[in-house]
């Protein structure tokens, strides 16, 4: 059986994070899908879970430390698939039960708290449940949320990945 030490393994999950990045520009820039709060949340979850596994890579720990970052990289995965949920969630809602569209991040940095923007990022508005984009069937967060739950699962294994 082949046997890939844990290093190779956050290098890949590390390419993968910025492979979803790109992706999410290419959508944003070039085809001009507009991202929501809870896709900018997304992307914010993407970024932090691929830096722990560059780090993790680059580090190249022992076992302790592989473990540390596994459990690392699986939080910042499930944090992103948690946002995930919730964005797939209101996608779902009956159109009568959809919250209202909110104003823009930029708006929201310049004359809201920070808290009420970080909250309203995290919860999402009206915006967040427009399907902008599909493929077989499932929309872009259903897609992010398969992401992250592989991510998870890839950063968990390292648990038992031992040199």
């Amino acid at each position: 059986m082949l046997k890939v030490n844990a290093r190779i393994w956050f290098l890949l999950g590390s390419l993968a994070c910025m492979v979803l990045l790109a992706i999410a520009a290419y959508f944003q820039l070039v085809d001009g899908l507009e991202p929501c709060p809870l896709c900018i949340s997304q992307r914010l979850a993407v970024l932090l879970t691929g830096l722990v596994f560059l780090v993790a890579g680059i580090h190249n720990p022992k076992q302790t430390g592989v473990k540390r970052y596994a459990v690392l990289g699986t939080i910042a995965a499930l944090l992103g698939a948690s946002i995930s949920s919730r964005h797939v969630w209101l996608q779902h809602l009956p159109p009568n039960e959809v919250p209202e569209c909110g104003p823009g991040l930029a708006y929201m940095f310049q004359y809201f708290p920070l808290f009420d923007t970080l909250k309203l990022m995290l919860s999402g508005t009206g915006d967040c449940a427009k399907v902008d984009w599909t493929m077989l069937g499932f929309s872009m967060p259903s897609w992010t949320l398969l992401a992250f739950l592989l991510l998870a699962t890839l950063s968990f294994l390292q648990i038992w990945n031992s040199k």
